[in-house]
């Protein structure tokens, strides 16, 4: 349990070192006239996924859940791999990438890296991690709950916030992966 505490710890720092980048970033996107859509569902989205963290906490020291090799380790795997799909994705994007949704006029589209089979990759990274995470050391509730949640509650509605900003710049100039 002590390894599984320390990977949902860095995965908490990583969090953060997120909302750093995407503090950055958003200074940079609104300096050059970017425009922000659907702020009402950021806080949600922020206290969900700390919620995800501490439940997976929970429900493992709580709970008293074990760890199955046969499903812990294909499931870091899958931790690893969406953290890798994320920081692509973020990479890719460089300064235009976010956690919120914030419109750039004028940028090209993305089409390299993730955004060449993925609409959405850093989506993709959050449904595969809400999964697996939890599901490292079985905490089956919170992988439930997280993912019905995070589709019922916030993927409803960021994506099409997400894809109505998005349409609504010239076809010629859309960047329709400028946050994520």
């Amino acid at each position: 349990m002590i390894w599984y505490t320390v990977l949902i710890l860095a995965t908490g720092l990583e969090r953060i070192a997120e909302l750093i980048v995407s503090t950055r970033n958003a200074k940079w996107s609104f300096a050059r006239g970017g425009v922000e859509h659907g702020r009402r569902h950021f806080g949600p989205m922020v206290a969900l996924h700390v919620g995800m963290l501490l439940a997976c906490l929970a429900e493992v020291w709580i709970g008293g859940r074990p760890f199955i090799p046969w499903l812990g380790w294909p499931m870091l795997v899958l931790v690893f791999a969406s953290q890798a799909l994320r920081w692509w994705s973020i990479a890719v994007l460089g300064h235009r990438w976010n956690t919120r949704v914030i419109i750039v006029p004028g940028l090209p589209l993305v089409d390299r890296g993730p955004y060449r089979w993925f609409k959405h990759p850093n989506y993709v990274a959050v449904v595969v991690e809400g999964i697996a995470l939890p599901l490292v050391y079985t905490g089956w509730i919170t992988a439930l709950t997280f993912t019905v949640l995070n589709a019922v509650l916030l993927l409803r509605f960021r994506l099409p916030c997400e894809n109505t900003a998005l349409a609504s710049l010239p076809a010629a100039t859309t960047d329709r992966s400028s946050v994520q």
